[in-house]
């Protein structure tokens, strides 16, 4: 099989995933809550496993509670799936609206340049999506991993679509 062609099955199969996380995206939510809820239980357990084997007390005691810390956060993730979707949209929300005023606060700096404007609306919208997203928080949040996901998968597979004809191009 060339190489082009599995850089456009793998968009493909991105797109597919894309469209069906958001056919469903609670479940597809509710599937990020419980891989993140994994993988703070697996890294939780890495971090205890290295504090024990630090040397002073400090740093050992400050380790392995944080692991520990880790560790019961993603058992809460895994247990209360709905309740840790919900944190978890509630943290992506923060971070959409900090980002988004970040920009905003960066685009001043750029005010006589050409990319002021970009700068300046990118991080307007920013701002502004997290405002929505607070104030329809009850009815968006349960399914907006799943939303930002779907969204992802199929830019994502565009993309290596995109990549993969663009190599399909440059061997013939």
């Amino acid at each position: 099989m060339q190489n082009w062609v599995r850089w456009l099955l793998l968009g493909i199969l991105s797109a597919v995933f894309g469209l069906l996380a958001l056919g469903n995206a609670v479940a597809a939510s509710i599937a990020v809550t419980l891989v993140t809820g994994l993988l703070f239980v697996i890294a939780g357990a890495g971090q205890v496993w290295i504090g024990v084997g630090e040397a002073g007390a400090g740093h050992k005691i400050f380790a392995v509670l944080l692991g520990v810390l880790m560790v019961v956060l993603g058992i809460s993730f895994i247990k209360n799936p709905l309740e840790g979707t919900i944190s978890l949209a509630l943290l992506v929300t923060i971070l959409i609206a900090a980002g988004g005023a970040i920009r905003l606060m960066l685009s001043f700096a750029m005010r006589q340049t050409p990319f002021f404007w970009s700068m300046l609306i990118s991080g307007a919208l920013s701002v502004l999506l997290a405002g929505y997203i607070l104030a329809n928080f009850a009815a968006v949040s349960v399914a907006l991993l799943g939303v930002l996901l779907g969204i992802e998968l199929l830019f994502s597979g565009a993309g290596l679509i995109t990549f993969a004809l663009f190599l399909r191009s440059r061997q013939g």
